[in-house]
Formats: structure tokens, C-alpha cells, sequence
């Protein structure tokens, strides 16, 4: 990886979760183990919100960075890191969807999601928690795919601009436009939520 100044900073890793590669004999941390470290919360968060499910999480996080090592000595542009890791993630969770679109086609049995790992958190906070996710999922159904994707990628991924556009292969001008239509249309569909809510009576909660 030349030219590549890696960040050896430690992410929290979950229970479950793959092991992190190991060091070197001498001690010396290796440029995949700093990106397993310092991406590895990154990776998780994203695969999980491009919907894969609980019982694969991890092994299509396993198969990102199995990825990210085979190709690592590819990159030659650190400051663009987090989008090229950004972009194996999102290659790698449509491989995953495709192929489970197949099994189920074919018939095969689809297992129940288990239940993510429990909080401490009382009843009431669950059923708020999930009537938010709900509405936020509804609302980004009202939006057509390349505005969901990338509000989605803005919002709840957190990349930048250039970073979309790289990963999209847009034009920058394209991207930011295509970001701001994509915002105002989806306060234009949580307005007609509110309103909805507000003609029936009920209380709407952002």
C-alpha cells in the first residue's frame, strides 16, 4: 500500500464478532490489521443498514474484509479509504441479497431473524424505538432508489459528498444535487405523514 499512513486506533468490537488478525511476532501492527481495527464498527454499521440480516451479519462482515485484504495493496489514495472500503461493503451486501433472492426463488427455507442483541431498555423505549425505525424506513419507501440511496449513505452512513460521488462514480455536481432533491423529498414525504397523522387525530413523533 504505498504511500499509505494507516491509523493504528483500536474500534470497540462486539461479542461475536470475528477475531481481529493478529500482530506480528515482532509487535509490529500490520496496515490490515489497522484498518480491520479502525473500520470494523464502520464496516458492521453499514453492512447492517443495507439490510442484511442478524444471522449473516457477521459472516458477510468476515467476507468484507477478506475482501479489503485480498485487495488492499490496490490503493493508492489513503484519503479515499473509508469510500473504497465504503464501496466493497456495499459490492459485497449485494452479492449477499442476490444470492439469497436465488435460495429464495428455489424454495429454500428462510430462516426467522433472531432478535438483535438486548438493550436495557424498558418496553415503552422498544415500541417508540421501533415506531421511529418504522417511520423512517416508510418514508424512505416513498423516495426512488437513487435518492434513497444516497440520503442514506449521507444520513445514516455519514459519508461526504466526494465520498458518494466516488463510490457511485458520479460527477460531484451530480451527487450534490441528487443529495438535495433526495432531502427535499423525503420532508416533503414526512410533511405528509405529519399531516396525515394530525388529520386523524394522532401525535406524530420525529
Amino acid at each position: 500500500m504505498a504511500g499509505t499512513a494507516l491509523n493504528g486506533n483500536s474500534g470497540s468490537q462486539r461479542s461475536g464478532d470475528p477475531p481481529a488478525p493478529s500482530s506480528s511476532i515482532s509487535g509490529e501492527v500490520s496496515p490490515f490489521e489497522s484498518i480491520y481495527r479502525q473500520y470494523f464498527d464502520f464496516v458492521w454499521s453499514s453492512v447492517r443498514r443495507l439490510g442484511v440480516s442478524s444471522a449473516s451479519l457477521d459472516d458477510v462482515v468476515q467476507e468484507v474484509f477478506i475482501v479489503i485484504h485480498a485487495r488492499l495493496h490496490t490503493v493508492y489514495h489513503p484519503k479515499a479509504l473509508r469510500s473504497w472500503i465504503y464501496g466493497i461493503a456495499r459490492r459485497t451486501v449485494s452479492s449477499y441479497h442476490r444470492s439469497r433472492r436465488v435460495k429464495e426463488a428455489s424454495g429454500a427455507a428462510l430462516a426467522v431473524e433472531p432478535s438483535a442483541k438486548p438493550l436495557a431498555r424498558t418496553p415503552l423505549d422498544l415500541v417508540e424505538q421501533n415506531d421511529q425505525v418504522k417511520l423512517l424506513f416508510s418514508l424512505l419507501e416513498e423516495l426512488d432508489e437513487p435518492k434513497r440511496e444516497v440520503f442514506m449513505m449521507a444520513e445514516l452512513d455519514e459519508l461526504s459528498v466526494p465520498e458518494i460521488a466516488e463510490i457511485l462514480e458520479l460527477p460531484l455536481n451530480t451527487a450534490y444535487s441528487r443529495l438535495r432533491m433526495a432531502r427535499h423529498a423525503f420532508e416533503e414525504a414526512l410533511a405528509r405523514h405529519s399531516a396525515r397523522r394530525e388529520g386523524g387525530g394522532g401525535h406524530c413523533r420525529v
